[in-house]
Order: C-alpha cells, then structure tokens, then sequence
C-alpha cells in the first residue's frame, strides 16, 4: 500500500514540478534558475511541515508517504539544481552558480525548519 501512495503522490509531483518551473521562470528574466529554487523551497517547508506533524502524532505515516516521499520527492529536483548551477559556472557565470548554491542550502534549510515549526505550533 505504502509504494501506491507514493506512486500517487510523486504522479502528481512531476508534473506540478515542470508546470510550477516554467511558470515561475517565464516571469523572470535572466539566467538564473527561478523556478527550481521556488519548487525545491517549496518542498522542503511542505516537507518540513509533514514530518513535524507526524513527529508530534498529527499526521498519519500513509500520509508523509503520499505527499512527503511521493509528492515532495518528485517536486523536488536535486538534480537539475546540480545541472543549473554547473551550467552557470560553465557559462561563466560564477557569480550566479555561488548565489544559486548559497540561496538554494539556505532558503531550503529555513523553509524546512519553518515547516517542522508551524507543525510543532498547530499540533505541539
């Protein structure tokens, strides 16, 4: 049951994923990678906010299945993060690969932390 779930949840991830970058970096001018910031930050406060819940009894293991390892892991992309920044690096824009690494691990690392918070202040 548990491999349907997340079947389920990363069968509506992937798609959200493409939808959600090209929307986010049609909006944007410039060579950095908008979109993949917003849906990898997006994920990880979703997350966050899962395992916090589950941690504190509210959220049941089917459902950290479906929308935590399923959903987030297939809307999140560690991957084409990887790619975009070396392809800024490689394109000379080394400026712009620090800032996408150094905001990517920071914005990802505070929206988790902010997910397990608003958990723990609902449900704590």
């Amino acid at each position: 049951m548990t491999l349907l779930l997340v079947a389920l949840g990363a069968a509506v991830g992937a798609p959200l994923r493409y939808l959600v970058d090209r929307a986010v970096q049609n909006r944007h001018e410039g060579d950095l990678p908008w979109g993949t910031l917003v849906v990898n930050v997006t994920g990880c406060l979703l997350l966050g906010f899962l395992v916090g819940g589950a941690a504190e009894g509210a959220l049941s293991g089917s459902l950290v299945a479906l929308l935590g390892t399923g959903l987030c892991g297939a809307l999140t992309t560690y991957s084409t993060f990887g790619y975009e920044t070396v392809r800024l690096f490689t394109t000379g824009l080394r400026l712009g690969a620090l800032l996408n690494v150094t905001a990517s691990v920071a914005a990802g690392l505070g929206a988790g932390y902010a997910g397990v918070a608003v958990a723990q202040a609902l449900w704590g």
